[in-house]
């Protein structure tokens, strides 16, 4: 049984991004993990202010829900980033909490899973958002490997994830397979 942290970027409460999201979490529970799914719009994350207390005093001295989320990144065994593309990047929401991740980076041990739509239907162009999240969990993150993507695209309207059978089946296999 692994421990298993999703978060979920969407600001748009069943956006396209989070139903995948929610997939995925269906598949690794159907599987035994433990699942803890974050919605980072219920957390109102603060910006980063590069004051780096946090690499004399190994704490973020800014009090928001980030702390909260920190002991559970570090006791996961996989993480899940789910952003919808803004302007062909992951949206702020996820890119604030990636920038937040500079008190503890270094300590995160696990797989990593990717998960994005988009409206535009080139595959091509979401690559940008993966290689983005990457700065992350590829170029900071140690021993962490990344073990699969989820490429939602020609989605624009709620909802149309979840029309998609083939892309609903992915997020849902991908999270048993974790």
């Amino acid at each position: 049984m692994k421990n298993v942290v999703i978060i979920s970027s969407s600001p748009r409460v069943g956006g396209n991004s989070e139903t995948l999201a929610k997939e995925f979490e269906r598949g690794a529970k159907e599987a035994g993990h433990n699942v803890e799914f974050i919605s980072l719009r219920e957390y109102n994350l603060k910006y980063c202010t590069a004051c780096y207390s946090c690499h004399t005093t190994g704490k973020c001295i800014l009090d928001d829900g980030m702390n909260e989320i920190y002991d559970k990144l570090l006791n996961a065994n996989a993480i899940v980033f789910a952003t919808p593309v803004y302007f062909y990047s992951m949206c702020g929401q996820l890119k604030v909490f990636i920038d937040r991740l500079v008190t503890n980076y270094t300590k995160i041990r696990a797989d990593i899973y990717m998960i994005a739509t988009q409206w535009d239907t080139d595959p091509e162009i979401m690559d940008n958002t993966f290689e983005a999240i990457r700065g992350a969990t590829k170029y900071c993150f140690e021993e962490c490997e990344e073990k699969g993507l989820i490429y939602g695209i020609g989605m624009n309207e709620r909802g149309d994830a979840r029309k998609n059978e083939e892309i609903m089946s992915q997020a849902y296999n991908l999270g048993k397979n974790v």
